[in-house]
């Protein structure tokens, strides 16, 4: 997984209207990307509402907001639309951002190993460097997380 001082890594991919994105998007600006395992899943929706709650006070902090998963355009355009997200979400099927990220790792579930997103956020600089890594995401206050940090 990446660590604070890294440099972004390049991606680039389709959001959840079927666009392109990409990590040169982002250049000169504040960027907060978070990875979530799966869309419309109870913890990433708790997530994902609680940073549009407060996109208005992220934005005002300077931030840009990206959600990343695993899913399909479709699948991220329907999270995006049943909740009115005002934030692009990648849809990296391939796994493109989430491994050059290094996000993609064991995880445990009701007892069974299987590999997957790791839930993590990376907050980074105009510069395009990673200044924090959150990796015990508060899916319930994600923002406030972002925000006192």
């Amino acid at each position: 997984m990446l660590q604070e001082g890294n440099k972004m890594p390049s991606f680039s991919g389709l959001n959840h209207l079927g666009e392109p994105v990409s990590d040169k998007d982002y250049n000169g600006k504040k960027l907060i990307i978070f990875f979530y395992p799966r869309a419309n899943t109870p913890g990433c929706t708790a997530e994902a509402c609680n940073l549009s709650d407060h996109y208005a006070e992220l934005q005002a902090a300077g931030y840009e907001l990206l959600g990343v998963s695993a899913d399909t355009v479709n699948k991220q355009a329907s999270f995006a639309n049943k909740f009115s997200f005002p934030f692009p979400l990648l849809a990296d099927e391939d796994l493109v951002a989430i491994k050059a990220f290094g996000v993609w790792g064991p995880k445990k579930f009701m007892g069974k190993e299987y590999e997957g997103i790791l839930r993590t956020t990376f907050v980074i600089d105009e510069t395009g460097t990673i200044v924090r890594v959150i990796d015990k995401v508060n899916t319930k206050e994600h923002a406030a997380q972002i925000l006192e940090g």
